[in-house]
């Protein structure tokens, strides 16, 4: 064998006695070519079907009860998917309840920051329930994302001066008279 070809039949070798070990794959490659005289492999003549190498997927069969289990899947999925709809449309609308868009404040608005995460900070001075609810009011310096705008704030105010649009509100000046 050590990479010279090894023929099947009609070799004059020591290898005379295994050609029974050969013959079946001669015998299927017979079968499966396609000859130019008949256009058709010689097995598909004689028994109406391709050769079978023995790995191929085996026809589709129909079986009662994997249909059943098939629909009822079918079902559950369709009735999961009605179920998560809901839920994701209640979440949305929820959620939408109180989003404002960012489109209404511009920069050099003045808008006033809210105090409910600064409570620590103001207690150091008052007590709470005296603190302001906003603070400001605070120049919009510039508009940072959808959500977020950054602050120009005081020296005091220790926080980052980007915050979410659910912090600040609009400042409307004190009205004279």
């Amino acid at each position: 064998m050590h990479g010279k070809p090894f023929p099947v039949w009609g070799s004059h070798n020591n290898r005379q006695e295994q050609w029974s070990n050969w013959l079946e794959i001669a015998e299927f490659a017979y079968n499966n070519k396609i000859y130019s005289s008949t256009k058709i492999l010689p097995f598909k003549a004689n028994y109406r079907q391709d050769p079978r190498m023995g790995f191929e997927v085996r026809k589709k069969r129909k079986y009662k009860e994997v249909e059943k289990f098939v629909i009822k899947i079918k079902e559950i999925q369709e009735e999961v998917k009605a179920a998560l709809e809901k839920v994701q449309e209640k979440i949305k609308r929820y959620t939408d309840r109180k989003r404002t868009e960012v489109d209404k404040y511009k920069v050099e608005d003045l808008v006033m920051l809210s105090t409910k995460d600064l409570k620590y900070q103001m207690t150091r001075r008052r007590m709470e329930k005296l603190i302001k609810r906003f603070i400001g009011p605070y120049r919009i310096k510039k508009i940072a994302s959808l959500n977020a705008v950054e602050l120009e704030l005081s020296s005091t105010v220790k926080i980052h001066s980007v915050v979410n649009v659910s912090r600040i509100q609009r400042y409307i000046g004190q009205v004279k008279g």
